[in-house]
């Protein structure tokens, strides 16, 4: 792969902080409520919700221009699961991919179904973690 861009960023744990190299992510972690803690802070999987859900709304733009699609109504929600598994802890996603009325039926799905071969977050989780479609 040839890079075009970097993000870097360090942390120190579940319960500490996450800053980016540039300064304009500077946030307090902790464990959601759910884990057991108290919830005052952002977790890892809510950011990692934000930046999936981010990415394959820009991948769906990206993809759509090639097919002739108007995705400009489109919204995507990404929704991060941590859980226990066979090994320790595993992740799952649900994308909830809100589309227009023009867009029900074959179009909609086949648009979703390339966004999902396009998008990088998607090539990344692809045979890691189960990544579940729906279209609403």
């Amino acid at each position: 792969m040839d890079a075009l861009y970097t993000a870097v960023a360090t942390a120190n744990g579940r319960e500490g902080r996450a800053v980016s190299s540039d300064g304009q992510i500077d946030l307090a972690l902790a464990m959601p409520p759910a884990l057991g803690g108290n919830g005052a802070g952002t977790n890892p999987e809510q950011l990692f919700a934000a930046g999936y859900a981010a990415c394959f709304a820009s991948a769906m733009g990206h993809v759509g221009r090639q097919m002739k699609i108007d995705t400009k109504d489109v919204s995507v929600t990404a929704e991060v699961s941590i859980g226990k598994d066979d090994t320790g802890f595993g992740l799952g996603v649900v994308m909830r991919v809100e589309l227009p009325d023009t867009l029900d039926g074959g179009t909609g799905r086949q648009l979703v179904e390339a966004t999902h071969q396009y998008c990088p977050y998607s090539k990344a989780t692809r045979g890691n973690i189960e990544v579940e479609l729906v279209i609403e």
